[in-house]
């Protein structure tokens, strides 16, 4: 029995290359690159420092991946121009149907669970208009421990009050629902680029393109 929906954030919830937009602004010609850059070390630096034991907060992880992406395509990260994308990191682009289908799951906990940081998390989704919809906001902050390791998973258990059997994970990165799945997560993968499972011997519950799979869930649970 499923009791609590619990959502990642970046590229479940929110378009993280809608900023490269403004990194076009900004590096003409190099928006796409930069952006795309930016979230594939940002997701490395947060396992890097993992398996080093340096935690820093993830706005400070997401900080070092731009600076690292602008130097990579040939720019320079002026401290304005750091503070500009950071800024637009705040207003990501929630995707279309996240909000119709959030309005649909009745009677159970709502939850995002992150990498990012409050200070990430809040801004972002009051500027989408979408912190209403979520009886809670848990980060990996609360034990400093990155997804995905079973502590960070162990969490969401705990803030939930709820069996790791009982929690419907729901994830666009595929290493994500692996350890979620691991963990004892009941997962949904949102496969929203049409990717190839990863290879890890661990297989998601439930595949779906885009949020809109997760009401026949709550239609069958009803």
């Amino acid at each position: 029995m499923i009791k609590a929906y619990v959502f990642d954030v970046y590229g479940t919830l929110f378009d993280v290359y809608s900023v490269k937009e403004k990194c076009q602004s900004i590096f003409p010609h190099k928006g796409e690159a930069i952006s795309q850059t930016w979230r594939q070390k940002q997701i490395e630096y947060s396992f890097l420092r993992q398996l080093m034991g340096t935690y820093r907060p993830f706005h400070e992880v997401t900080e070092d991946a731009l600076r690292y992406a602008i130097l990579l395509h040939g720019g320079e990260p002026k401290e304005s121009v750091i503070s500009e994308l950071m800024d637009a990191y705040l207003h990501l682009t929630p995707y279309e149907e996240v909000k119709d289908v959030l309005q649909q799951l009745t009677d159970k906990h709502r939850a995002v669970f992150s990498n990012g940081s409050p200070s990430m998390l809040t801004p972002l989704l009051q500027s989408a208009e979408m912190n209403e919809l979520f009886t809670s906001v848990i980060t990996v902050d609360e034990n400093k421990q990155y997804k995905p390791t079973k502590a960070a998973y162990q969490s969401v258990v705990e803030t939930l009050n709820v069996a790791k059997e009982e929690v419907l994970f729901m994830s666009s990165n595929g290493w994500d629902i692996t350890g979620a799945k691991q963990f004892g997560f009941q997962t949904a993968w949102i496969n929203r680029a049409s990717l190839p499972p990863e290879q890890l011997g661990v297989k998601p519950d439930f595949e779906f393109h885009d949020l809109t799979g997760l009401l026949s869930i709550e239609a069958k649970s009803v």
